[in-house]
């Protein structure tokens, strides 16, 4: 399937804490992004597969299961190279060449104006 470009600012967040992505979907909101939810890397592909409305993916570096977010974040580059990636951790530090080309890095914890300014700036909103 083929993502169109971006009409409204839609943003997976992929976190397997619960309420961290309840708090960063109520933000985004607020701060007047639409948003869908994933609690793992294998769920926010399934949801990538379906929709062509996704603008942007922020992934937890660190989730169970065989693809963590850094994989994530390569396969999404690969295979819908206009999604705008920004990846979080709060245990691992990342150098510029670990994220792919146009990838952020946003270290936990961070204040939540500083991933919808980093959003917003990505999309050019």
């Amino acid at each position: 399937m083929q993502h169109r470009a971006c009409t409204r600012p839609l943003v997976l967040i992929v976190e397997d804490e619960v309420l961290l992505r309840w708090t960063v979907a109520e933000a985004l909101e607020a701060a007047g992004f639409d948003v869908v939810e994933a609690g793992s890397a294998i769920e926010a592909i399934s949801i990538l597969e379906k929709r062509a409305d996704i603008c942007a993916v922020f992934t937890d570096i660190q989730m169970p299961g065989s693809i963590d977010g850094l994989k994530l974040a390569h396969l999404i580059s690969f295979r819908w190279p206009p999604i705008r990636i920004i990846a979080t951790s709060g245990q691992l530090k990342l150098r510029d060449d670990d994220l792919p080309e146009g990838g952020r890095y946003l270290q936990k914890p961070f204040p939540m104006a500083d991933l919808t300014g980093m959003l917003g700036e990505m999309m050019g909103k």
